[in-house]
């Protein structure tokens, strides 16, 4: 899959479900972690995150939305529940990424939804804990832009596999090759 995604979070004073969303984020391959403005300790959050996220994929702590930085053409996808948000199972992930989520009680803030991309919610009849919210984001963003083979129409599994991608060599040695292939031949030959 090319691209990349990062997921963080605004406000949130729980260290144990910070803990889960980056375990889970090490585990969906996530390239970076982040929080804002938020009261996340390290040794709290290791209770739940097992794999040690931070000690293995870049995190980064911004102590306000005002301070807040993302890669140059990353793009920022809120996931809250309003009622202009995009609906998950209709949105298209951008490849360049970062997902934030906001605090268990207050959601983001205004400020953040105003950096906001997109405004993405799952459709769901209420709130789940951010956690799960942002595991059921990154595995939609696996689904959709992974590569899979279609589901069967029936129930089950596919029964074959999708083939491997056939890549051709890069354009610019094609060029190269018949440059020298075309001063190799002798004059007057076509």
């Amino acid at each position: 899959m090319k691209g990349y995604f990062g997921i963080g979070v605004e406000g949130v004073t729980k260290a144990m479900n910070v803990g889960a969303l980056f375990r889970t984020a090490h585990a969906f391959g996530a390239s970076f972690v982040f929080t804002v403005n938020a009261q996340y300790r390290r040794g709290e959050g290791s209770l739940s995150d097992t794999s040690d996220t931070p000690g293995a994929v870049p995190t980064y702590h911004f102590a306000s939305i005002q301070e807040f930085r993302l890669p140059q053409a990353c793009r920022l996808v809120g996931i809250e529940i309003t009622p202009e948000a995009v609906e998950l199972p209709s949105f298209r992930h951008p490849r360049q990424v970062a997902y934030l989520l906001g605090a268990e009680r207050e959601g983001l803030s205004a400020d953040a939804q105003a950096l906001c991309d997109f405004v993405v919610r799952i459709p769901m009849r209420f709130s789940v804990n951010l956690g799960i919210a942002g595991a059921i984001v990154m595995y939609d963003r696996l689904v959709s832009l992974g590569r899979f083979a279609d589901r069967p129409v029936a129930a089950g599994g596919p029964q074959t596999p999708l083939p491997p991608p056939v890549f051709g060599e890069p354009i610019w040695k094609r060029r190269q090759r018949r440059k020298m292939q075309a001063a190799a031949k002798p004059a007057g030959e076509g």
